[in-house]
């Protein structure tokens, strides 16, 4: 099962010796950060990075019908995962 986001945040502060709210106030400076420099990619060392890609436009089928739409060109956000991380949790 998945970890929630208050037991990281509780994970963290018993590992650091931070209180709680240092950790969760940490979070989210940390996304407020994140959001706001992903336009020039932003890294986290050993876990990823997020980055803004352009997708082209490109032609789709509409499921129900089988009909043929043209799907615009758009931005996109992605996250890459680290090299060090892939390693980290596949081994080799």
């Amino acid at each position: 099962m998945a970890m929630t986001k208050s037991q990281i945040q509780t994970t963290l502060a018993q590992k650091t010796g931070l209180a709680k709210k240092q950790v969760v106030a940490l979070f989210d400076e940390l996304a407020k950060l994140a959001y706001r420099e992903a336009k020039n990619s932003f890294t986290i060392a050993g876990i990823g990075k997020l980055v803004l890609v352009n997708r082209a436009a490109r032609i789709g089928r509409n499921p129900a019908t089988g009909e043929q739409i043209q799907i615009p060109a758009k931005k996109v956000v992605k996250f890459r995962v680290a090299k060090a991380a892939k390693v980290a949790i596949l081994g080799k």
